[in-house]
């Protein structure tokens, strides 16, 4: 580049077109870098020009501007310069151009300013192509790799995607448990056996002693529906009625643990069974007696403006709406019996129809879980259970805590198992059979950032019965948010000891104790505003909590 004045031009049609052709590809390169010096905040414009061949013409080549060339506008005029074959640096300044005095075979020059880039400075970087990446035809100019930035797991560096990491934990976590379940199967072969599952329910085939307990409990849900049913006709009065209540409801806790206790047929795992449904009976008819009662107290105090607002509000939909007492029916009362909520309502929110795909799913579900966690009980519990029998004993501590270190990874794995069995699998389907719409049996516990927010989360049937019918009833009697949270707790730590203590026949208070542990927790949080925390019963819940329910539907 840069050829002398005084050189001659050599002539010819081949030399010309060569000539030009080269030229060509010269200005391209040159607005190239133009283009990348503008771009990354250059201060001079980058000008490039273009010759014509020997026909005598001058050519025009626009400047490199950001938006890109500009080629035959005539915004720079390039004059004929002299011959340009010499071997002139493409590195070094050039500027001044005259008019060659030999015509007929000129070239086009123009002027233009070359910064050294590797002398120092900010050097441009190629440019992209219609994908993003480096177009590695643009130049040599990729010598700046480098910028400010954090490290990923740098706080500030805002990067959160950590799901690979995870993978990578489950992963271990997977083969972890695959050696530990190798090392077991070699150590102890295989113990399952399901013929001896049967022994846990029953010690005399000919006897049943939890299957009669579970159908006696009949008779105190029809005693509370004929309490209930005289005193909506006047034919018991409310002392009268709630005393036979109270009784009732007494007798169904104590009557079963006495059964448990004292009979020596019934087993460990058949007593817990038939506790527990009693326990979920006792909450059940205790709600059943609240709502009623409502009911009642509202027909007595606003009768008139409950019948009007019925009016307003049913529609096309009043036909299918129940109100009290015509609630009162053994449909209705075993309906919600059976139904998977603890927390009774006039008129419950229902699915359209039954869906038998996923019902035979959780079917299949209920039945390979179930199967799965006796399997994991045989196999891995049990002999971890009797090996740690000897370390207690001999009250020998560092083996104490292995095996208790051994004993966690069966034991949260067949928790995991159980409630999604039981809290996914099995109440779906109840909840599918009976087209019962309110399926929200758990939220995110996962997440629990507090002790407060898994026990609010992971098991909604009770936590609504606590906050509806014992939280706060006691806080609109006068108690203070400490007293409320310590009665929900005293109740829920005397629910686990009674299923605890009772089927193993030992009163050592230890589940009592892990959940009195927890009162200093906070509570339930408070109520916002009066709206967002109305009076209880059917005809105060806020038609916003079940948008699919007229509100005419939960009047009484």
């Amino acid at each position: 580049m840069g050829a002398r004045r005084g050189s001659a031009p050599v002539s010819g049609p081949g030399s010309d077109a060569a000539a030009s052709a080269a030229t060509t590809e010269r200005a391209r390169t040159d607005w190239r870098r133009g283009q990348a010096r503008a771009r990354y905040g250059g201060r001079q414009e980058a000008v490039a020009a273009v010759g014509q061949g020997s026909g005598g013409g001058a050519a025009s080549l626009g400047r490199c501007e950001p938006g890109g060339p500009r080629l035959g506008r005539g915004r720079v005029q390039a004059e004929a310069m002299g011959d340009r074959s010499g071997a002139g640096g493409s590195r070094r300044r050039r500027t001044g151009s005259r008019p060659s005095s030999q015509s007929g075979s000129g070239f086009a020059a123009a002027e233009e300013e070359v910064r050294d880039v590797g002398a120092g400075g900010d050097a441009p970087t190629p440019d992209k192509d219609k994908d993003g990446h480096d177009d590695v035809s643009s130049g040599h100019w990729d010598l700046r790799c480098h910028r400010l930035q954090d490290s990923l797991f740098s706080s500030d560096s805002g990067f959160s995607n950590y799901r690979g990491i995870l993978n990578w934990c489950v992963v271990m976590l997977v083969l972890s448990n695959a050696r530990l379940f190798l090392e077991n199967l070699i150590k102890y072969g295989i113990l399952v056996d399901p013929i001896q599952v049967v022994s846990l329910f029953l010690k005399d085939p000919y006897s049943w002693p939890a299957l009669c307990l579970v159908i006696v409990a009949n008779v105190f849900a029809v005693t509370a529906f004929q309490v209930e049913k005289r005193l909506a006709v006047g034919a018991l009065t409310e002392q009268a009625g709630l005393l036979i209540h109270v009784a009732n409801l007494a007798t169904i806790l104590c009557f079963p643990a006495a059964v448990a206790f004292l009979l020596e047929s019934i087993t460990p795992v058949g007593s817990l069974l038939a506790l527990m449904v009693y326990a979920i009976l006792f909450l059940k008819l205790f709600s059943y007696r609240d709502v009623n009662l409502w009911c009642r107290e509202r027909r007595a105090t606003a009768k008139a403006k409950a019948a009007s607002a019925g009016k307003k509000a049913n529609g096309g939909a009043a036909q299918h709406s129940v109100s009290y007492p015509d609630n009162l029916t053994y449909r209705d009362l075993y309906y919600f019996l059976l139904a998977p909520t603890l927390c009774y309502e006039l008129n419950f929110p229902r699915s359209p129809r039954i869906r038998k795909r996923f019902l035979l799913r959780r079917l299949l579900e209920m039945l390979f879980l179930i199967q799965l966690q006796v399997g994991l009980i045989q196999q891995w519990m049990v002999p971890t259970i009797q090996n740690s029998m000897k370390p207690f004993k001999d009250m020998d501590y560092s083996r104490i805590i292995e095996r208790l270190l051994k004993l966690a990874v069966p034991n949260h794995l067949i928790w995991l198992i159980f409630f999604y069995w039981l809290f996914h699998s099995c109440l779906n389907a109840v909840a599918e059979l009976m087209q019962f719409g309110d399926r929200e049996f758990y939220r995110d516990w996962w997440n629990s950032e507090s002790v407060t927010y898994f026990w609010q989360n992971w098991n909604i049937p009770v936590h609504k019965w606590c906050l509806r019918h014992f939280y706060k009833p006691m806080l609109r009697r006068g108690s203070s948010k400490w007293v409320a949270r310590m009665g929900v707790f005293l109740a829920s730590a005397f629910f686990h000891e009674y299923l605890v203590s009772i089927p193993l026949r030992m009163f050592r208070l230890w589940a009592f104790t892990g959940m009195m542990a927890q009162v200093s927790t906070p509570g339930p949080p408070p109520c916002p505003s009066p709206s967002a925390c109305p009076e209880p019963g059917p005809w105060s819940r806020r038609p916003a909590d079940h948008p699919h329910v007229p509100r005419s539907r939960w009047l009484g």
